[in-house]
């Protein structure tokens, strides 16, 4: 029989043990852990949900890869064709991993309307294009249908919607500036069939979706030139391999890159918040962990005549450890089951209600987004655990410390 546990569970059970007092200190270390348990679980879903959506809507925008010509424009805008005929296209069958692989074009113009006008990024794609990002962050309307004859139909963003006072369904010019300023700008009468709400500051005010044919058209190129490819990968994590094998496939004469090479600003921003979790987490365990070696060495003191009977009754300094440490063992686990129950709930409250915002044009995205993954909580309860366990074993050496006789006669 463990006659340690045993001891450890007679020690809980006792009353004097609720009304002791090293209880108040008790319950402090058992709150300093629930909390701790919860400010981590929170910085974690939070961190890395926002690390998600972010990827999420660059990559909506642009594809993970964007394969291009090999010159010096770094503008949102796409000056000289590329064929559409290339190995990679439709399917890039020698790189793995591979979701989708999409054609674009884009060209700068201005949205007028009786009242106001605005600069705009004329996005043109084709039947080819995945509309999963987009149909995620509709709000109004339909998706736009580009599979058959030369569209008018665009989506635009609720920004510039309300900006522009453009509804659904309205019709309204998009002017097109000429390269030979001496002539009349081209003009396209478009039809607003859906509108987005990405968040996404950026590019919500900025990028109208729309048919390609109209960026050929008025570029005087083939049906065979396109602005560039889009690339959709399996695993983000696996980015930057891919984009290399990418490149490594592709023409001396094409470009690709990856949108942490064509947003590195971003992308160092939101590496920082896993900087930010380590430390939250660090501080975290070890105001935990400092309020249980109080708590256990309140416990050892306020329990010395017990530590006395049990070395005069044969008991060696491991074993009466292990009474203290079970019972500490068992403070942790309280505090351990109230943060996950504490923080589990305002994690599921954020992720389905969405009470907490954000400004977009700071964090590009409207709400606090949740990542929730029952891994990482488990790991995360398994470490504060193990190190929290650990940080008690050097304070319990203090039971080798305390004399039989001067304990029992003390008392």
């Amino acid at each position: 029989m463990n006659y340690e546990l045993f001891i450890a569970k007679r020690i809980i059970a006792a009353k004097q043990y609720k009304s002791s007092i090293s209880s108040p200190i008790i319950k402090i270390a058992i709150i300093a852990i629930a909390i701790g348990m919860v400010i981590m679980m929170i910085s974690i879903a939070t961190g890395v949900g926002l690390q998600q959506k972010i990827r999420e809507k660059l990559s909506g925008f642009n594809g993970h890869i964007q394969i291009t010509n090999f010159d010096n424009n770094n503008s949102e805008i796409t000056l000289e064709p590329v064929s559409k005929n290339q190995d990679f296209y439709p399917q890039f069958t020698n790189v793995d991993d591979i979701s989708n692989i999409q054609i674009f074009a884009t060209k700068a113009g201005i949205i007028r309307t009786e009242t106001d006008f605005e600069g705009i990024i004329f996005k043109g794609v084709s039947n080819d294009y995945n509309w999963s990002f987009f149909k995620d962050y509709l709000v109004e309307g339909n998706l736009p249908n580009y599979a058959e004859k030369v569209s008018n139909e665009v989506l635009i963003s609720s920004e510039i919607s309300n900006r522009l006072k453009i509804n659904l369904g309205d019709e309204f010019n998009i002017l097109f500036v000429k390269d030979d300023p001496g002539k009349a700008p081209w003009i396209r009468v478009v039809k607003a069939v859906g509108i987005y709400n990405s968040g996404f500051q950026d590019f919500d005010e900025n990028f109208v979706i729309a048919d390609i044919r109209h960026i050929q058209k008025m570029n005087k190129w083939t049906d065979d030139e396109v602005g560039g490819f889009e690339v959709f990968i399996n695993d983000f994590d696996a980015l930057d391999e891919k984009s290399r094998e990418v490149y490594e496939q592709t023409a001396s004469t094409l470009n690709s890159q990856s949108i942490v090479e064509k947003y590195p600003e971003i992308f160092e921003w939101i590496n920082l918040f896993d900087t930010n979790i380590y430390v939250i987490i660090i501080i975290m365990i070890l105001v935990a962990g400092i309020n249980m070696i109080t708590a256990l060495l309140v416990l050892i003191l306020e329990r010395t005549q017990m530590v006395g009977i049990l070395k005069a009754l044969g008991s060696n300094n491991t074993s009466i450890r292990k009474v203290f440490l079970y019972n500490a063992g068992y403070l942790i686990l309280r505090g351990l089951f109230w943060g996950n129950l504490i923080g589990l709930l305002i994690l599921l409250v954020q992720k389905y209600g969405s009470f907490i915002s954000l400004n977009p044009e700071t964090y590009y995205v409207n709400t606090v987004p949740i990542y929730l993954d029952f891994g990482y909580i488990f790991l995360l309860n398994i470490g504060t655990l193990v190190l929290c366990f650990l940080m008690l074993i050097i304070p319990s050496v203090i039971i080798s410390k305390i004399s039989p006789v001067k304990s029992i006669k003390f008392e």
